[in-house]
């Protein structure tokens, strides 16, 4: 058996990590004095868990407020109570404008890059364009997309609003995906017309039809064409972002 160490990161590498830094602020914050040790900071987390996971509250600088990061025994613990947080709001307090948003590549399409800037405004106007719909906290917002830069708008736009977020790939068949959103009633569906694979185009319009047609709840559909060959001729839908 070979034992050959494979790969250990450079002093460089390790220094710009997330970890590292941690654990140095967690040497430097007051009220916690840790040292800048993972194996004995490993033992305090497993000792004080509240303050441990209060600290990563602290850390990553979230925006909300809560009474307390824990409260009772596992597994019976309450996490957090009485905290609210939006996470579009906390992703976009992220945002650096010296590295792209979202770098994508599809097989049809070259890299793709949405700054930040881009992917701010494509939120915003889909945001707005769902509160046109009516759609309002509470209401379930649904997709029927492939891991494209489309679904990240639409996930930040409706969990902007306070809405509930599912998706589905497209290649699950209608049937599967109906099975999964009857049971939430959303009120609009963002799809696409159709998706690639393996260098074949795969139509998903009737499948679209479908759930439109079983899904009564369904007040309106974002129809994103993402393959521009399939034209866009369903009931109820209207164009979304290209």
């Amino acid at each position: 058996m070979n034992n050959r160490l494979l790969w250990t990161p450079t002093p460089e590498w390790v220094a710009q990590t997330h970890l590292t830094h941690y654990l140095q602020w967690l040497e430097q914050k007051s009220g916690y004095g840790i040292p800048a040790d993972y194996q004995q900071a490993w033992e305090w987390s497993t000792i004080h868990p509240a303050d441990f996971w209060a600290s990563l509250v602290d850390y990553f600088d979230l925006p909300w407020t809560y009474s307390k990061a824990m409260q009772g025994e596992m597994p019976h613990t309450r996490w957090f109570e009485g905290a609210m947080l939006n996470y579009a709001e906390a992703i976009f307090r992220r945002a650096d404008d010296r590295f792209p948003a979202i770098l994508f590549q599809a097989e049809h399409l070259p890299v793709q890059e949405t700054s930040w800037a881009e992917l701010r405004g494509q939120v915003a106007a889909l945001r707005a364009h769902l509160q046109s719909l009516g759609v309002q906290p509470g209401d379930r917002v649904v997709g029927y997309l492939p891991n494209i830069p489309q679904a990240t708008v639409a996930l930040l736009a409706a969990l902007s609003l306070g809405a509930v977020w599912s998706c589905c790939s497209p290649d699950f068949g209608a049937s599967s995906v109906l099975e999964r959103f009857a049971q939430i009633e959303p009120k609009v569906l963002i799809a696409v017309n159709a998706y690639p694979y393996g260098g074949k185009r795969f139509d998903r319009r009737d499948d679209v039809r479908n759930l439109q047609a079983n899904l009564p709840s369904l007040l309106n559909t974002v129809l994103i064409p993402y393959l521009e060959e399939f034209t866009l001729d369903l009931p109820k839908a209207i164009p979304g972002p290209n």
